[in-house]
């Protein structure tokens, strides 16, 4: 086992992305480095003291082996901190989760912040109707195909369920529909243990060789964990059946505030740390150096309802505190934001999504699922908000760039120019930096109030629904080689 190269005294004072490689500036962080420091000794002590459960037979062999302490009757395993340390030191600071096109390649863990789809919701919201219905296979390819057209969402999330097919065939139908309809990076969660093996020899077929997918691995996998301190034992065998085959895996879980986790969210943030580094650990266990993404689902409960919530500010808050967290311990990271709880497409859907989505990616999070398209408490997708937070993550890219401050940008020579008085609309660098310094939306309407009117008067939604209609209008092409011509 690799031994980290500074002691407990110095992990806690470092921060472990940025000593990697990460110079790029977060400017929001919900946290100092002194709450890092609790919340990993925290974190430590729990996995130390209380432990954690472990029902998968498999993973319990391998943590026995590493434990300080075992309680065989009750499956608890208890590790100290250097050990902890040790595993989670194992895991790869950076992730790569590539698209078919290298343009479309995604570095976790580079500094830059990747925006994506996510679920698996159950419904779809057609537009114009009240009530959503059953996610079908064909809504899901419609997903993709409007995935595949938009500018700012970088990874293709398989984001429905398709509810007319046996459960024994959706993790293929599922992943076939990814690799058909985007040559963007293809991620989803799994459902059986015969269905991963079959999505793993289709993208080896579409790779031309499981080398070929392992040296760029254009599809990943979601196993999630269970809150509090607990590894069940079939998403516990999907993980190691995953790392394994040393594919890229993201190990979300999701605590709830006041219900699976305490109602602080500090308190909250310990069960995510250490519900986290569990999964995390057992990936190194598995497979040392499988490229495993630390994932955060972390929410709030309606104590009124008792219901899950998808879009309160303090889910962005958990996850933007969690960003700086995973940048500590250098670790990769799947975040969560841009869910709204509303039914329909109306403003509390637009700045729901916009809140989390800016908090969690100012915070440097490195890919930010869910960021598009989800409503209802994640229950419910929309293809037209699918568009419209397009348009959000592109304004929220914007303001993670930053501005820039340089000679060249400073525009001296413009400014004296000009002079007192003067204008800068012929300076030969206004076309340059309109395009570099500021967003340019395609769905925002920015036309005068006569114009609007004349033209129709238009809404966001249908706008976003023009865009959807023209899209799915179009036959689809397919990214599949011609030699896989069928399910296998």
């Amino acid at each position: 086992m690799k031994k980290l190269n500074v002691n407990s005294a110095d992990v806690q004072g470092v921060d472990l992305r940025v000593a990697g490689g990460d110079t790029r500036i977060h400017p929001y962080k919900p946290l100092t480095q002194n709450d890092l420091k609790k919340i990993d000794r925290a974190s430590m002590e729990v996995l130390f003291e209380a432990g954690f459960e472990v029902h998968q037979p498999e993973a319990f062999a391998y943590f026995k082996k590493v434990a300080d302490a075992v309680d065989e009757k009750k499956q608890i395993v208890k590790i100290k901190e250097s050990t902890v340390r040790e595993l989670i030191s194992l895991a790869p600071s950076t992730v790569t989760l590539c698209g078919r096109d290298e343009r479309h390649d995604c570095k976790l863990g580079s500094g830059e912040t990747y925006f994506g789809t996510g679920g698996t919701a159950l419904h779809i919201l057609d537009y114009g109707q009240k009530e959503s219905r059953p996610a079908t296979l064909k809504d899901l390819e419609h997903v993709i195909r409007i995935v595949d057209q938009m500018d700012y969402i970088d990874i293709c999330l398989l984001p429905t369920y398709p509810n007319e097919l046996n459960v024994d065939e959706v993790d293929i139908h599922r992943f076939k529909a990814g690799l058909t309809y985007t040559n963007k990076h293809v991620m989803g969660g799994v459902y059986t243990a015969v269905g991963i093996d079959e999505v793993i020899r289709l993208a080896e077929d579409v790779a031309g060789s499981a080398e070929a997918l392992r040296k760029r691995p254009f599809i990943s996998f979601i196993t999630c964990g269970i809150s509090p301190l607990r590894l069940d034992n079939k998403y516990g065998s999907y993980l190691i059946k995953i790392a394994k085959k040393g594919l890229p895996l993201a190990v979300p879980v999701e605590p709830l505030c006041g219900g699976t986790a305490p109602m602080s969210l500090a308190g909250t943030l310990v069960i995510q740390n250490c519900d986290s580094l569990i999964n995390v650990m057992l990936t190194q266990l598995v497979n040392p150096g499988t490229p495993v993404i630390y994932g955060c689902v972390a929410s709030s409960m309606d104590m009124r309802t008792m219901c899950y919530l998808g879009a309160p500010v303090e889910s962005g808050l958990i996850n933007a505190a969690t960003a700086q967290l995973t940048q500590y311990y250098g670790l990769p990271y799947y975040a969560t934001a841009g869910i709204s709880d509303s039914k329909t497409l109306d403003a509390q859907c637009g700045y729901e999504a916009a809140i989390t989505n800016m908090l969690v990616g100012l915070a440097g999070a490195d890919f930010i699922h869910d960021a598009a398209g989800l409503m209802e408490f994640a229950f419910t997708v929309s293809l037209e908000k699918l568009v419209i937070d397009n348009e959000i993550i592109g304004t929220v890219k914007r303001a993670i760039k930053g501005i820039d401050i340089s000679d060249r940008s400073l525009c001296l020579d413009e400014i004296k120019e000009a002079g007192p008085g003067g204008n800068f609309i012929t300076s030969r660098n206004t076309r340059k930096f309109m395009r570099t310094d500021h967003y340019q939306p395609t769905l925002s309407d920015r036309r005068q109030r006569p114009v609007w009117l004349e033209e129709g008067y238009t809404t966001a939604a249908l706008r976003a629904h023009e865009i959807v209609s023209t899209i799915l209008k179009e036959k689809p092409g397919s990214y599949l080689p011609p030699r896989v011509n069928s399910v296998k």
